[in-house]
């Protein structure tokens, strides 16, 4: 009977929580926070950075489409302005006309706080009458801030500022930097739990896996906003190896060589980087150089002498039998 009494309290308290942290009218998640949407002239990148006192804010916040547009739904959240507001855009609607319209066909718009951005930079935002303060948005010129039950009235325009001190800056650098103000001028009042970063390209991709340049997730962080800026160097950082390896396959060992460093110079312990740059240098003719980087990587972790022996079977190790033994031996 206890049992049963203590499951039946948690099941109230349960229900009572998720019931707190819905709208009362219209049932909507309470996702306040604060984000930007921005395009980088340039490149024609898109993107969508966000940080909120709730779990997995970017599942439903941020929406982005490569060619299409970004849309950064908040508030009490309606996520069917994202992938309604991406379609609406993709059929040659403006990011105004896009959200004008939707917000006129929402009976909850009073609590919304919504920005879009189409693929032309042009730039459109709503922030409901019933919002809480501290709600504001701040457009300017390639981008909108907006923002929620925020600390103080303060956030919006660090944001905006920081994002125009960052000028010629790879723009999801300078979405984390504009999001990192925001959380130093005050941030949400709540405190803070998740972040997201998508990164979208000016053309449409060719296969929907292509579709993101960068998409960063942190779920539940003591400091979302810090562990997204080290998830973005990682992101990087693998995008040296990638080129790297490209180079690799095109016989260009020069170009390969300075992407891998590039790489290591970032995360100068990451065993996997050092790895794969000794691998390449051994199946392009520089064995000799490559004996010290294994040797260092075996040294720090005797399974990737192990993964070593079973590279020759798939192709990915072009050594001789006598170099393998020696390379095993180290």
């Amino acid at each position: 009977m206890k049992k049963q009494a203590s499951f039946s309290l948690l099941l109230l308290l349960t229900t009572c929580t998720l019931m707190a942290q819905t709208h009362p009218l219209t049932g909507d998640r309470l996702a306040h926070t604060f984000s930007i949407v921005a395009i980088d002239p340039e490149t024609g990148e898109m993107a969508v950075g966000v940080q909120s006192h709730w779990f997995s804010v970017g599942s439903i916040i941020s929406w982005g489409q490569s060619g299409v547009g970004v849309v950064a739904t908040q508030s009490f959240v309606n996520p069917a302005y994202g992938p309604n507001g991406l379609k609406l855009m993709s059929e040659g609607q403006s990011a105004g006309e896009a959200l004008k319209f939707l917000v006129a066909e929402d009976e909850g718009r009073d609590y919304r706080q919504v920005a879009f951005l189409d693929v032309n930079g042009k730039v459109s935002a709503f922030t409901g009458e019933k919002c809480i303060a501290y709600a504001s948005r701040m457009i300017g010129q390639d981008y909108s801030v907006q923002a929620n039950m925020m600390l103080n009235d303060k956030v919006v325009p660090a944001i905006s500022s920081a994002f125009e001190e960052s000028r010629g800056q790879p723009l999801a650098e300078r979405v984390v930097l504009a999001l990192l103000a925001g959380q130093d001028a005050g941030g949400d009042i709540r405190g803070r739990q998740s972040a997201a970063l998508i990164v979208v390209g000016p053309t449409v991709a060719a296969n929907p896996w292509e579709d993101k340049k960068v998409d960063l997730r942190v779920e539940d962080h003591q400091t979302p906003l810090l562990e997204l800026s080290r998830l973005l160097r990682v992101h990087m950082a693998y995008e040296h190896m990638n080129r790297g390896d490209l180079a690799v396959e095109h016989s260009n060992m020069e170009l390969a060589l300075l992407e891998y460093e590039s790489a290591e110079a970032m995360f100068p312990d990451n065993l996997e980087m050092k790895y794969w740059k000794a691998v390449a240098l051994a199946n392009n003719g520089r064995f000799e150089e490559s004996l010290a980087i294994f040797k260092s990587v075996f040294k720090a972790d005797d399974n990737w002498r192990e993964l070593t022996v079973r590279l020759p079977d798939s192709g990915l190790l072009t050594i001789t039998e006598d170099e393998l033994q020696l390379l095993l031996g180290l």
